[in-house]
């Protein structure tokens, strides 16, 4: 029966997360948590089109203040918040990924953005970043609200180094010719000081530790796959190495 209800309060803390990811937009914030937003509003000079944007920056701690918050309003335990830490960072896949929750509002002319991701791109340094992926509802007809999940790749694919780590601040892009309300007044953009975010939390150390032997297992399942094609083509070499070692001396004892 135990296991029974500690399964129950597991699906429903992974349903808070999934749930809340797109109410963030209309949640008042703490100050903490409004440190990681950007607001910006545009309208079209015969007032045709109004756009409104907010764009939510996962850092470490906003993170931290959100689950602060959901365990104070919903009185866990340090295992519950735990676990819900756990799963808000799975369902951002932040591990892997930089999220950015991005939340639209258009008035008047509807906004046309597909493909949403060639409109948008991220900074870090003088290297520019494409998204990962993204809700793809962003691509559809935008008339009144729409918001959605946003990511960014967080390790380089070749090396395995995290992208922000030793950068001051990353700075996000949107194609001004996206929308009559900002066209040829240059793009949107917003930058975030990362090297005023706080360290992860590491709670009682649990979320952190999982979450980092989840990446460091796909990382190692990636690197035995490479292994394994690499040692394919080294045996294919080898043998064939064997072939032409065999076929010369054969040349040479005539």
């Amino acid at each position: 029966m135990l296991k029974n209800i500690f399964c129950r309060k597991m699906v429903w803390l992974l349903f808070l997360c999934l749930a809340a990811l797109p109410a963030f937009a209309a949640e008042k914030t703490s100050p903490a948590m409004e440190r990681w937003v950007r607001r910006s509003n545009a309208v079209e000079k015969d007032g045709t089109q109004e756009v409104k944007l907010k764009v939510t920056y996962y850092a470490n701690e906003y993170v931290e203040a959100l689950v602060n918050s959901e365990a104070e309003k919903n009185l866990w335990t340090q295992d519950e918040m735990e676990n819900y830490r756990y799963t808000l960072l799975k369902t951002l896949n932040l591990q892997e990924s930089i999220p950015f929750h991005i939340d639209l509002y258009v008035s008047g002319v509807p906004m046309y953005p597909a493909p949403f991701d060639k409109h948008i791109y991220l900074m870090i340094g003088k290297k520019k970043y494409t998204p990962s992926d993204y809700d793809k509802r962003f691509n559809f007809k935008i008339s009144g609200g729409r918001d959605g999940m946003v990511y960014f790749p967080r390790y380089d694919p070749k090396t395995g180094a995290e992208l922000p780590r030793g950068a001051k601040d990353i700075r996000l892009f949107f194609d001004a010719s996206i929308t009559y309300a900002q066209a040829g007044k240059g793009d949107f953009m917003w930058i975030w000081d990362i090297t005023k975010d706080k360290p992860a939390s590491a709670g009682d150390g649990k979320a952190a530790a999982r979450l980092e032997i989840d990446r460091l297992l796909r990382r190692m399942e990636k690197l035995d796959k490479e292994r394994q094609d690499l040692q394919g083509k080294l045996d294919a070499i080898d043998k064939e190495l064997s072939e032409i070692n065999s076929r010369m001396d054969e040349l040479q004892s005539r």
